[in-house]
Order: structure tokens, then C-alpha cells, then sequence
């Protein structure tokens, strides 16, 4: 026998062994356990989405009868209208879209340059001077609402928006360590060469870092916007003017309507929260790979 006989001797012995190459039974087995999982837990995860669509197209009388029937039964999707009407539902999307793309927008840029300092930079004490930026993670937010509310008192800002997204121009710091850790992926190299070619610091955050990290930066991006958006507890602490309202907000609003009133309209509700939550739904389909790519590629810095 010669040696290139052997070769393949040794190439085929797996599949007459009953290796994996010979077990395509098994391979099919283990795919159909693992979309059986994956279609349960899917499942698991959107039933609360689409019991709150389906709620939301019931007559009242019916709004929580039959929680299990994936349709409406009988079809009312006059609910939306009496939303639209009940509420300037239009002025508070417009409100939480500029909030939210505020707040995400100044999170990200004031996140990513410090980031790309303490990725680019050496210097003694970056080590030190970074766990304490990780360190006010552990600080609850609940008690830095009164010295905040202060702040923005002594401004004068209380009962208008800025408070909801201004506080982001000094960044985040769980934004500021994706970032970094994304940013310490990038070859030294390539900084290194714009400096060759004289490339000022800025230019290396602006030109290099940034559009390199994209796929971090929209992970930011539509976590701060996802945060922003749904987000209760500062509106209700700032904002007193109805025409100011984002839509959690105004959502708290109606219901707190609908109680004084003694007649809790909950199939309105549920139609102004599917109106609040689908735009949501709506950034991540738009972005959702280079929302997958970005943590795939971060998780993978170090």
C-alpha cells in the first residue's frame, strides 16, 4: 500500500468507526431538540407581547376573558381611536422620540471618548482610575435622585425635558466599559500609523475609533434609547405640563384618569402601550445585526 493509500485509509476510518461523519440520525436529532427548545422558549418570551396586542383589540367587556385565544374575539380595533382621542398620544411619541434619541445620543459620544482614552492612552494609575469609573455602578440610582432633583432645581430646568437626557453628556459607565473593551480589539497599529501621518488625537477618535467601534456604539445607541424610552421614574419627578409628556408618562396619566373617574377603561390602556412599545420594536428589527455583530465582537475583547 502506498502512502497516499494510507492517507486516505486514515481520512475514511472515522466514518466506517461510526464516527460523526457517519451519524447524520443523531446530528438530526440534536437540531430538532434544539428548535424545540429554542420555538418554547420564544414562545415563553412573546406571549406577554401578544396577549397584550390581542387584549388590546377586545371590547372592554371582554379584555381579560379568553387569555389563551391568539385572536381578538369580537374584532374592536376602535380601542386605538378612543386612545388617540383620550390623549394627545402623537405629542408624547414625538416627546419620547426627541428624549430618547437625545439621551442615547449624548450617552454614546460622551461614553466612547472616554473609552477611547483609557483604551489608547497609558498612563500611571489608568487601571485604578478605571475601576472607579466601574465602581459608581454599584451605586444604587435611587440615592442620587434627591442631589440630582437639587441640581437641576438650582438651574432652574425642573418641569422642562432637559433633566431626562443632559445628565448622559458625562457619559455611563457600564457604555464607557463596552466601549473600551470593544476599542482594545483595534490593532495599536492602526492608531500608530495616523500618528505617523500626522493625525491628531481627536482625529484618531474621530476618523479611526469611531467608525471602527460602529457596531458597539449601536449597541449603546439602542440600549440608552431602549432605557430612555421606557423610562418612568424621571418624568414623574420632572415634568408637570401634559404637553411635555413622554409616553410612559402619559401613560401613567391615563390610568390615574381612569381611576379618579371610577371606571378603569383598560382596553384604552393596553392600547396606548402596544402604541408605546412597537416603535421599539420597530429599532431593533432595523438594527438588529449590527446589534447581534456588536455583542458577538465585544464579547470577544479583552
Amino acid at each position: 500500500m502506498t502512502a497516499v493509500d494510507h492517507r486516505a485509509a486514515a481520512v475514511a476510518a472515522p466514518a466506517e468507526t461510526g464516527g460523526p461523519a457517519a451519524d447524520p440520525a443523531g446530528r438530526g436529532t440534536r437540531k430538532v431538540f434544539f428548535f424545540t427548545i429554542l420555538a418554547a422558549s420564544s414562545a415563553v418570551f412573546l406571549y406577554p407581547f401578544v396577549w397584550l396586542v390581542v387584549a388590546s383589540l377586545k371590547p372592554r367587556d371582554r379584555t381579560f376573558a379568553d387569555p389563551f385565544l391568539p385572536w381578538p374575539r369580537p374584532f374592536a380595533p376602535q380601542n386605538y381611536l378612543a386612545a388617540w382621542d383620550a390623549a394627545p398620544v402623537l405629542s408624547w411619541l414625538v416627546n419620547s422620540l426627541v428624549v430618547g434619541v437625545a439621551a442615547a445620543a449624548t450617552v454614546t459620544l460622551s461614553s466612547a471618548f472616554v473609552a477611547f482614552g483609557f483604551a489608547y492612552f497609558r498612563f500611571p494609575g489608568r487601571n485604578l482610575l478605571f475601576g472607579g469609573v466601574l465602581a459608581t455602578m454599584m451605586l444604587p440610582a435611587v440615592v442620587t435622585l434627591v442631589p440630582t432633583y437639587l441640581i437641576w432645581n438650582g438651574l432652574g430646568l425642573t418641569g422642562t425635558q432637559v433633566p431626562l437626557w443632559a445628565g448622559n453628556v458625562f457619559g455611563s459607565a457600564f457604555y464607557i466599559f463596552l466601549l473600551r473593551q470593544f476599542l482594545l480589539g483595534v490593532p495599536r497599529y492602526v492608531f500608530e500609523a495616523a500618528r505617523v501621518d500626522g493625525a491628531s488625537y481627536f482625529d484618531l477618535f474621530w476618523r479611526i475609533a469611531l467608525p471602527l467601534s460602529r457596531p458597539a456604539l449601536i449597541i449603546a445607541f439602542v440600549f440608552e434609547l431602549k432605557a430612555s424610552w421606557f423610562d418612568l421614574m424621571r418624568p414623574l419627578i420632572y415634568l408637570q405640563d401634559p404637553a411635555l409628556f413622554t409616553l410612559p408618562r402619559g401613560l401613567k396619566a391615563i390610568v390615574d384618569q381612569f381611576y379618579q373617574g371610577g371606571d378603569p377603561k383598560w382596553e384604552i390602556v393596553l392600547a396606548a402601550s402596544v402604541v408605546t412599545t412597537l416603535p421599539l420594536v420597530v429599532v431593533f428589527f432595523l438594527g438588529q445585526r449590527y446589534f447581534v455583530q456588536g455583542i458577538a465582537t465585544t464579547g470577544r475583547r479583552g
